[in-house]
């Protein structure tokens, strides 16, 4: 249907995000990376102690979640920037990095959203395939850099597939990459990898002035219904960042939420590992049903259906299992509660006998 004012016909064209599908009452919903655990009784009181004060407007900047952040991360407080989810701070940081006639490059498939978020900015989107066993191929992403690419973009866990980039090949990226582009590197599911060698942003704040890492306490925090998350790097990069932001746009009740988080994060991260040791169990048995899963370290595990995707998602759909289907290629299914784990692999036994 045409609009019946001027648009960009860019904007116009692109497809709106799809959030995971729904699931009813008696299904487990897999499809939105979700934490399955009930928040925090400590959080629950917090953001009902704010609501009394919904009246005013929160603290725009949220500085004492950055005091906070800061002090956990050793940096200052004006390296930190708070703002309504992950994926808000990287539209944010795409916007002040690039324009028209220029390019951002990151992996694909990797997590939904950026691609629309470039096309918004006005820039162009440089996807570049992920390796056969559905990781970074970081040496094509350092060919794909021109003169016109402003940001490059790093998944890690990647999202939707789960493999996360290693240190020593992320320390090799950088050296390779022209000390003027910004690099982001997207740390989502950071609480839940397990493998040591992977990279951790926060442990390399300061080596090069022109990373920024993303942070999110959606997922191993259990406050996705609140959307906060947090980037750290150099000042003035943030406050670009800053200058794009949507006013007020981080809660106060996202604000109380978090700091009530951080004071119980050891109970938190006590269940993040019970989800990491639930999503070995489910991949080992995946494998040995006969799937070929990559090494996830995210809360998730990627089946790859190609053709038969929607037939397949729409199996585990019938049996009570939710995923994200990803038309074409495979289907993404979050680490849930103990109680969906027989149901899924039952019915992925069934289903790879017939791939």
């Amino acid at each position: 249907m045409t609009p019946p004012v001027r648009l960009r016909p860019e904007i116009v064209a692109l497809p709106p995000y799809r959030q995971g599908r729904p699931a009813a009452a008696s299904a487990f919903k897999l499809s939105s990376n979700e934490n399955p655990n009930p928040p925090h009784p400590a959080v629950v009181a917090a953001i009902a102690e704010s609501a009394a004060g919904i009246n005013r407007y929160p603290d725009a900047t949220a500085l004492a979640v950055r005091e906070r952040l800061a002090e956990r991360h050793g940096v200052g407080p004006d390296e930190v920037i708070v703002g309504a989810g992950s994926v808000s701070l990287l539209a944010q940081l795409i916007q002040a990095a690039a324009g028209t006639g220029d390019e951002v490059v990151f992996a694909w498939r990797s997590f939904e959203a950026y691609p629309g978020l470039v096309t918004v900015a006005g820039a162009t989107p440089v996807p570049v395939p992920l390796t056969a066993d559905a990781r970074h191929d970081l040496p094509s992403m350092v060919a794909a850099v021109t003169d016109r690419t402003r940001l490059l973009l790093v998944c890690s866990p990647n999202n939707p597939t789960g493999p996360t980039v290693g240190a020593a090949e992320f320390a090799e990226l950088m050296a390779q990459l022209p000390a003027d582009l910004l690099v982001v590197l997207d740390e989502a599911y950071a609480e839940f990898v397990t493998d040591a060698s992977s990279v951790d942003g926060a442990a390399l704040l300061g080596r090069w002035p022109n990373l920024v890492v993303l942070r999110t306490f959606s997922k191993a925090y259990g406050l996705a219904g609140l959307r906060v998350g947090y980037a750290l790097g150099e000042s003035s990069i943030l406050d670009a960042a800053r200058a794009t932001q949507i006013p007020l746009s981080v809660t106060g009740a996202a604000q109380a939420a978090v700091l009530a988080a951080l004071d119980h994060e050891p109970e938190l991260l006590a269940q993040v590992a019970e989800l990491a040791e639930r999503r070995e169990r489910v991949r080992d048995a995946l494998v040995q049903q006969g799937w070929s899963i990559p090494s996830s370290q995210g809360n998730f595990v990627w089946l790859a259906t190609g053709a038969a995707t929607a037939e397949v998602a729409e199996r585990f759909t019938a049996a009570g299992i939710v995923g994200r289907a990803f038309p074409g290629e495979g289907i993404r299914v979050s680490i849930g509660e103990e109680e969906s784990v027989r149901i899924l692999l039952q019915i992925a036994g069934e289903v790879v006998r017939g791939l």
